[in-house]
């Protein structure tokens, strides 16, 4: 009867609510921990002994191995049991930001970002489809809904309260709580989550039909573009607003908790306008984020110039990569999964291609010129997309 009870009671809606919460909190903390080390770059920098421009390879080895191993992780683990998977997946979560704790020296911490890295590719190209199994019965779209908030979350709160925690602590306290509160989602998802046979029935063969549409191939390019001229500046933001704004170490969080709401801002405006302005809030929005890139340099030294900047770029970034989503979805709604893994595999390239070009835009020339840089990446994207609007119509 006790047994009964107890089956009845884990497949109630509150127990299937938990669930799709306890993923939400996971798609918090990995997204946290791929971009907290932006706000606490200038720390790792001067505590290892390394350059901030070097310190900034972390941020491009950490995209790059989440870029280039999404796809093929997702191929490799198809048939394993998807709690088992999970759960192992949060193991060398856990166990890397040990290592990154204890890192002796700055290539012990990249060794242990790149153990992050590898579970970050394998939860993301999994954790949707756990949400939408697990969600009560018509709220897979909120299941969703819910993960895309944990992201968005990760630069509203994570980052900065990383910043926070690396300013009284230290950054090695930083990682040990991210490791920490993983270690307590873990515990959740094994007492909440049911056992899950995988239910991949995919292949391949859809691959080269999607590498041989030029449409796609032109919108991922876009992409990838469009990050690259975002974390030109953004992965330095930490070191440019201290060293060329002046500005204060608190005022510094407060700048990166802006950025992150804006985020939240930009997902607003395109839940009103999204469905029936997806191309004018696409143009519209790159322009933005090209226009803040050219003027960040002549904002920092004002407060409230840089603080408006933050805000208006935070905005047009979350647009126009929600605008873009969307675009991408369309061009083969029956290959969903594989379209958005790789999607996120393009954003991740340009996440790391930014970092690095920023890193050796401080080396070779100085750290003033991070935003022009990335402007010319930001034009290059604008310019393309007028290109592929013009050249395919269906597009807009």
């Amino acid at each position: 009867m006790t047994h009964t009870v107890s089956a009845a009671s884990k497949n109630s809606r509150h127990n299937q609510y938990l669930r799709v919460f306890a993923l939400g909190f996971s798609a918090f903390i990995f997204n946290t921990t791929e971009f907290v080390p932006v706000g606490l770059l200038t720390d790792i920098a001067r505590d290892l002994n390394v350059p901030v421009a070097s310190a900034g390879w972390m941020l491009t080895i950490y995209a790059w191995i989440v870029a280039s191993m999404s796809l093929p992780m997702m191929m490799l683990t198809s048939r394993i049991e998807r709690k088992k998977l999970l759960i192992g997946v949060f193991t060398l979560f856990i166990v890397s930001h040990g290592f990154s704790v204890i890192a002796w020296n700055f290539e012990t911490l990249v060794a242990s970002r790149i153990g992050i890295a590898f579970a970050h590719a394998v939860f993301w190209s999994i954790t949707a489809s756990i949400a939408i199994r697990v969600a009560p019965a018509g709220k897979k779209t909120l299941a969703l809904s819910v993960l895309a908030t944990g992201t968005s979350l990760a630069m509203v709160l994570g980052v900065p309260l990383g910043r926070i925690i690396g300013q009284w602590f230290g950054w090695r306290v930083t990682f040990a709580a991210i490791g920490i509160v993983a270690l307590l989602i873990l515990l959740a998802l094994v007492r909440l989550l049911p056992v899950m046979p995988s239910l991949f029935s995919g292949s391949m063969k859809k691959l080269p039909e999607l590498l041989r549409n030029p449409k796609l191939m032109g919108l991922y390019l876009f992409i990838f573009l469009l990050f690259t001229a975002h974390y030109s500046a953004y992965s330095y933001i930490e070191p440019f607003v201290k060293q060329i704004g002046q500005v204060s170490e608190n005022f510094t969080t407060l700048l990166l908790l802006v950025f992150g709401g804006a985020g939240i801002l930009g997902s607003i405006i395109f839940g009103y306008w999204g469905e029936r302005a997806n191309t004018k809030l696409l143009m519209s929005n790159t322009f933005l984020l090209l226009l803040c890139l050219v003027v960040l340099m002549w904002s920092v030294g004002n407060l409230w110039g840089i603080s408006a900047l933050l805000v208006v770029w935070g905005t047009a970034l979350m647009v126009a990569c929600l605008a873009m989503q969307v675009k991408v979805l369309n061009i083969d709604t029956q290959a969903s999964d594989m379209i958005m893994s790789m999607f996120s595999g393009i954003i991740n390239l340009g996440i790391g291609a930014g970092a690095l070009i920023g890193a050796k835009v401080i080396h070779f020339s100085s750290l003033e010129m991070i935003g022009y840089v990335g402007a010319v990446f930001a034009l290059l994207a604008l310019v393309l997309m007028a290109t592929l609007l013009k050249k395919f119509p269906a597009l807009r």
